[in-house]
């Protein structure tokens, strides 16, 4: 027997949030303890921390971003932000705030959307990740956001025309909209089969514990299960004995 149907799981995030990069890999962590982790399909959303930010070429610093956004010195930002680099040490991850370059995240959401469309936005999220948070590249930079397309297996020319698609905006507009609608404040956000929420970068017992019981309950709920069918000698409603 085999079931054909997998249980959803969303996450509302922005390639800019420190703690979406730490969240995916808690969750990733949970997912390998998970034994029925095959019947778990991911999807991402897009979310923006600060659509403020002016698409632009020239490097903006973190520490400095984060001094003028709310309101304390550049020493308060640095100390602020070696807490983010224990945690993201802890999970495995190497941040390199000295190099990283402050972006809007729009476009990328657009290419997060474009491989989308070919199942590729869990690869797309972790090459912008890394691209932004380890490698200092500049994500305002269209030329590297056509590289890291590419790097997953994307079309060069299909990336060029997502990056000004009218139709992918409206899809990031969406994402960003329906976050709302649901009551997310803050990234990552991850929902589970429309029922549990995790909010942040939780550990990763508390996603394999929302995982067990939410894949408890959507299998409780399954209206129909695909079967392998091997024919044979059969009564139906139709023919009777025949």
């Amino acid at each position: 027997m085999s079931t054909t149907q997998k249980m959803k799981v969303e996450i509302w995030s922005d390639i800019m949030c420190p703690f979406c990069y730490i969240g995916k890999r808690h969750f990733e962590a949970a997912l390998g303890q998970f034994d029925e982790r095959d019947s778990i399909d991911i999807e991402w959303h897009s979310f923006q921390l600060d659509p403020s930010i002016p698409v632009q070429t020239e490097k903006l610093n973190v520490y400095q971003y984060l001094a003028d956004r709310k309101g304390i010195s550049y020493e308060q930002s640095v100390d602020m932000h070696k807490n983010v680099l224990e945690m993201a040490k802890r999970a495995g991850l190497n941040y390199n705030f000295d190099i990283a370059v402050v972006a809007n995240s729009f476009d990328a959401h657009r290419l997060i959307q474009l491989a989308k469309l070919h199942q590729l936005d869990n690869e797309m999220e972790e090459h912008l990740f890394q691209a932004y948070f380890t490698e200092g590249k500049n994500l305002n930079d269209q030329n590297v956001l056509v590289e890291l397309g590419k790097d997953i297996g994307l079309d060069e020319k299909e990336i060029k025309q997502a990056l000004h698609s009218d139709e992918l905006a409206y899809a990031v507009k969406q994402d960003i909209q329906e976050a709302e609608s649901i009551g997310v404040r803050g990234v990552p956000f991850f929902v589970f089969n429309r029922k549990y929420a995790v909010s942040g970068a939780q550990p990763a017992q508390v996603f394999l514990d929302t995982l067990q019981k939410s894949v408890s309950d959507w299998q409780k709920a399954k209206p129909l299960v695909a079967v392998d069918i091997k024919d044979g000698p059969s009564c139906s409603p139709e023919d009777g004995y025949n």
